[in-house]
């Protein structure tokens, strides 16, 4: 029997690669004679170069950028190229402004800058690439991509990168460098992967929903979604925003699905041109996923908690997605499982199985997260894999 082994990471206890080793292991102590096949995954949030980096050959270099509250940290990039030749740069957002840079008191989205990843940018256009893939998700800031920009030549850094509180001082003279850092990319392909759908204001967006765990008290949210609102204004009077040629109408970044994505540096990333894509789908691609599916009789996926957001463009739902394709079973293995039923069988999963089944057990999982999901791979393997 061949298995696919392919989880996300489980958020705070084990990266993706972690996490599927402990699989591996559980189902070889059932199962010893199945080939398994190990592949790692990410949404493009934290462990998307990692990843990248285990299955898809390249070279790798890392360079020093700012953190998200200035102090110097690393951060990598992974160059491959095609079989025609085009030069990709992953870049993972998280490595630059990711709240695990950060000790819980220092967490403060009005403060977090994204002036680091600008300067990741920075070094990855200098390696003369045809394409570059931003991986977004886990930051810790909440402005708009506007140090990012900075970084870039769009504005002074001491007003665009003080992080999304500040940019309620925004004026359009602040902006004035904005078309040519656009132009920088001119004849680049900007990608940003993420799976998450969120518009830069509103109900749904990076501050009503995503500030709040980055640290923001309620009343901060709000000071931020004011700002980024503003800094949207000063933005299209600089630069006027395009037409959607199909509707004839204004097309407003602010307002497009991913624009919230990291905080906002969705927006400031389509302000240079780039387009958003499925963080899992590109992930799923460039391991050539496929491929590897339609040649296994069982693939199993998984995460930290499989809830409702799972429902929503994250590993999970992307790999179900494409074993349906093929008529490949297809199994979750998660910390928690927090849908039913019919939730995780309209994902197209044959099954979802709990490593904490009760609230009670939650505790031990998180004390001992590699023994206690290898317990777990142990008792799915029983239940899946032949016994001869």
């Amino acid at each position: 029997m061949h298995v696919i082994i392919a989880p996300d990471c489980f958020t705070g206890t084990l990266t993706a690669t972690q996490a599927a080793e402990a699989i591996a292991e559980g189902w070889r102590r059932k199962a010893p004679d199945d080939l398994l096949s190990v592949v790692p995954l990410s949404d493009g949030g934290p462990g998307f170069l990692d990843v990248l980096t285990t299955s898809v050959p390249g070279d790798s270099s890392v360079v020093t950028v700012a953190g998200p509250r200035g102090a110097a940290v690393p951060a990598a990039l992974h160059i491959t190229a095609d079989e025609g030749g085009r030069r990709t740069a992953w870049v993972e957002s998280a490595q630059a402004i990711g709240l695990h840079l950060l000790e819980v008191p220092e967490r403060d989205p009005g403060l977090t800058s994204t002036w680091g990843l600008g300067e990741l940018l920075e070094a990855a256009l200098a390696l003369d690439v045809d394409r570059i893939v931003v991986g977004l998700g886990g930051s810790s800031t909440n402005d708009a991509g506007a140090g990012m920009l900075a970084a870039l030549g769009a504005g002074p850094r001491d007003v665009l990168a003080g992080g999304g509180a500040g940019l309620i001082a925004t004026r359009e003279g602040d902006l004035a460098g904005l078309a040519a850092a656009r132009e920088r990319f001119a004849g680049v392909e900007l990608v940003a992967a993420t799976d998450v759908a969120s518009p830069l204001l509103g109900l749904q967006g990076a501050s009503a929903i995503f500030s709040e765990q980055k640290g923001a008290t309620p009343e901060q949210s709000q000071v931020l979604e004011g700002a980024l609102g503003h800094f949207a204004d000063q933005v299209r009077r600089v630069l006027p925003p395009g037409t959607d040629l199909l509707s004839g109408r204004e097309r407003r970044l602010d307002k497009e699905p991913g624009a919230g994505a990291a905080g906002g540096v969705g927006f400031g990333l389509m302000l240079l041109g780039a387009r958003r894509a499925s963080g899992v789908e590109i992930v799923l691609e460039a391991v050539g996923m496929s491929r590897l599916v339609a040649a296994a009789d069982l693939v199993i996926t998984g995460e930290g908690s499989l809830d409702w957001q799972s429902l929503q463009g994250k590993v999970v739902a992307g790999v179900a997605e494409l074993a349906a394709a093929h008529a490949t079973p297809a199994v979750a293995l998660a910390g928690q499982v927090l849908i039913g039923r019919r939730e995780s069988m309209a994902l197209g999963l044959s099954g979802a199985y709990a490593v904490a089944d009760r609230e009670e057990d939650v505790e031990a999982a998180m004390a001992d997260p590699v023994g206690t999901l290898r317990a777990r791979a142990e008792r799915v393997a029983v239940t899946w894999s032949p016994r001869r």
